[in-house]
């Protein structure tokens, strides 16, 4: 049994460790993004839901724990879509062409590079939910402890596969690409659409029609609306707006990010099987 994808999740996991600039700033900048930027404008956000009636049996949350999702997802994607970058470092400095000489299977370049991404993830998204309690963000509100273990588990779950599509993703590109920065500029090309054409910030149905129905294919909306539900409810108000899901509702999000990270597996194994390095 092959276990090369452990070498490559290890040396990756270890490069993130010792590159210590990168690391605190990979965990720190998330959250002070929340503070100001959260802080800031949840008065202002806030104002549009007072005087609304609620319906029974609904809570109101507050703009800060709303947008409090979109900041988890937001790092996962900026992470994920950053991840294949440690690939064209390996080819820059030859590495990549003796791994790919070897007899490791290159699926296992792939699967390493994901986990070790979706390590990063769950670090970044514990610190964020961490820091967002200590600063008023109102997740698991009202929740038991073993309801809270679960939809601690709920939103990993999302977490996951969300941040694997989009890694394997930046590896397809990235064993594409030759210089680092061609694959920064097509991040930067990508992640502001992804990120505006979603539920992170703002209600989808203030939308044009357009956007709304891109935001429905967009992964991004999708694993938000799995975060908001295990970790603040079902049913709650925010910034004037009733959201309401059901468990089918969720089983869908899930699904259509099972369905992007299988695909983009595909994709990225069908780049390296092809790919040349000299």
């Amino acid at each position: 049994m092959h276990t090369g994808f452990l070498t490559i999740y290890w040396r990756d996991m270890i490069r993130f460790v010792r590159f210590r600039t990168l690391l605190i700033s990979s965990l720190v900048q998330p959250a002070l993004w929340m503070a100001f930027f959260g802080i800031a404008m949840s008065a202002n956000f806030d104002r549009l839901g007072a005087g609304i009636p609620i319906v029974p049996g609904s809570i109101q949350v507050p703009y800060l724990t709303f947008m409090g999702a979109g900041v988890i997802a937001m790092t996962t994607l900026f992470t994920s879509l950053f991840g294949g970058i440690v690939l064209l470092f390996d080819k820059n400095w030859g590495l990549m062409r003796e791994i790919l000489a070897s007899p490791l299977p290159r699926n296992h370049i792939i699967l390493g590079i994901g986990l070790s991404g979706m390590t990063k993830s769950f670090i970044q998204a514990f610190i964020i939910i961490g820091f967002g309690l200590l600063i008023g963000v109102g997740f698991f509100a009202g929740f038991a402890p073993v309801d809270t273990i679960i939809a601690l588990l709920g939103v990993m779950l999302f977490v996951a596969v969300f941040s694997l599509g989009f890694l394997f993703f930046s590896a397809a590109i990235s064993i594409s690409m030759e210089t680092p920065e061609g694959l920064q500029g097509i991040i930067t090309l990508l992640t502001m659409p992804i990120f505006f054409a979603s539920n992170a910030l703002y209600p989808v149905s203030a939308f044009p029609v357009f956007l709304q129905e891109l935001s429905k294919w967009n992964p991004l909306t999708h694993l938000i609306n799995g975060i908001r539900y295990f970790a603040i409810g079902d049913e709650f108000y925010s910034i004037g707006v009733h959201y309401s899901q059901t468990p089918a509702d969720i089983f869908l999000s899930f699904s259509v990010l099972v369905g992007f990270a299988v695909s983009m597996f595909l994709v990225a194994w069908w780049r390296f099987r092809v790919a040349v390095v000299t």
